[in-house]
């Protein structure tokens, strides 16, 4: 391996372990903060609805906007500043009371974390050669599930440990440890970036052709392939969107508590991370189009065996069966995406991509917890294996053109 190569795997390295570093600690605040405000509010799913449609769902408004910033300034300082007020937002959050100040300074800090995916994402085709762009996903996608495997086990045990009798103030207490954590790893997340060697952004010579925050929504809907994925996952996730929320009901039912909750989150990413690792090994990009259409299959089986699992060991598995069909094709996916966007536009139709899924997340959790209230947290991942199913009915033809695409112009 040349040292060339080396330096840009090391740039690599250096940006998975600041994802995995902050989405660890960040994976964690947000369990905490969902069991808290289920808590603090009477056990109530339709306060934890609102809890993630004002946090994921605000990241989807805000995310045109955040990934334009990621083509006209640097990207590597901007991702580093978006870390240090990332860090002081979660800071601030330890102390807010009641439950309308947890959602108003949740709100705030989902709306600066917004730029993160879409431009780090931008970023990484500059990070490395073409023939390694899929390595380099897998990489970066291992570490980010990861960090979202060990976020929500360290979140939910840390609350069981520190509020057994999840009384407001041991509560509290369990915020303030877990969001100072969190911020935390914001910080050592901005030295990371801020210490990579490699350059975020091209040259960007043909930027007068992109002009404008509509650039990325426009050529994502031109191109017919990433308009079919972009649907696709639409439809997925408002069926999928649910069992965020449903999580923590569904740990009530298996009387599981809090650290029953952070497994079955936990569960999700664990398989994803294992999905990344496995892309990252073995596939290559003749074969991305397939991963998508297999990662999206096992989604859909996952979670409607969800539904039917007798046990909450039985449920994190199947859970880890979807997210590993997840880890693996959302490889693939943003490969396909990166390879067919130029630089001058990339953050932009990575941030119109991640608007449509979060948006559809804030649509699904809109009505989730009126949809859990009346029909129980299983029925929810029922139907969200159905809603997967047909997000899998949209995204195989254009898919499969694709894929034959590949095969007849790559070499094995």
């Amino acid at each position: 391996m040349s040292s060339s190569v080396r330096n840009q795997r090391s740039d690599v390295h250096r940006v998975a372990a600041a994802r995995l570093i902050s989405l660890s600690g960040s994976g964690g605040a947000w369990v905490a903060l969902a069991y808290i405000m289920f808590h603090i509010t009477d056990k109530s799913s339709t306060w934890v609805a609102w809890t993630f449609l004002l946090t994921f769902g605000v990241q989807g408004l805000l995310s045109p906007l955040a990934s334009a910033l990621g083509d006209r300034y640097d990207r590597k300082r901007l991702l580093v500043i978006t870390d240090i007020v990332g860090a002081a937002g979660f800071v601030a959050l330890a102390f807010m009371r009641t439950p309308g100040q947890l959602l108003a300074m949740a709100f705030v800090t989902a709306a600066v974390e917004s730029p993160i995916w879409a431009v780090s994402a931008a970023a990484l085709p500059n990070l490395v050669e073409e023939d390694d762009l899929t390595w380099a996903n897998g990489a970066v996608s291992f570490s980010r599930n990861l960090g979202q495997f060990v976020g929500p086990i360290i979140g939910g045990g840390v609350v069981a440990l520190m509020a057994p009798a999840s009384t407001v103030p041991q509560l509290r207490l369990a915020g303030y440890v877990v969001f100072g954590l969190n911020a935390i790893s914001f910080l050592v997340s901005a030295w990371l970036i801020g210490t990579t060697g490699g350059r975020f952004n091209g040259d960007r010579e043909r930027a007068e052709e992109f002009r404008g925050i509509r650039a990325g929504f426009v050529y994502l809907w031109k191109d017919r392939l990433l308009r079919s994925m972009t649907i696709g996952w639409v439809v997925l996730l408002l069926g999928a969107g649910t069992t965020i929320v449903a999580e923590v009901a569904l740990a009530e039912a298996f009387h599981a508590g809090s650290f029953g909750y952070g497994l079955l989150s936990a569960g999700w990413a664990g398989g994803a991370a294992l999905g990344a690792l496995i892309a990252q090994r073995w596939l290559r990009a003749r074969g991305e189009a397939n991963a998508v259409i297999g990662g999206v299959a096992f989604v859909a089986v996952g979670l409607a065996l969800v539904a039917v699992a007798p046990v909450l060991g039985v449920a994190v598995a199947v859970l880890g069966i979807a997210g590993a069909g997840d880890g693996f094709g959302s490889v693939g996916e943003q490969a396909i995406v990166q390879r067919r966007t130029p630089d001058e536009v990339r953050s932009r139709v990575m941030g119109a991509t991640e608007a449509a899924v979060l948006l559809a997340l804030a649509c699904s959790f809109a009505f989730a917890g009126i949809l859990i209230e009346a029909v129980g947290p299983r029925w929810a991942y029922a139907l969200a294996g159905v809603s997967a199913g047909l997000g899998l009915m949209i995204l195989f033809g254009p898919l499969r053109e694709e894929s034959r695409r590949l095969r007849a112009e790559l070499p094995e």
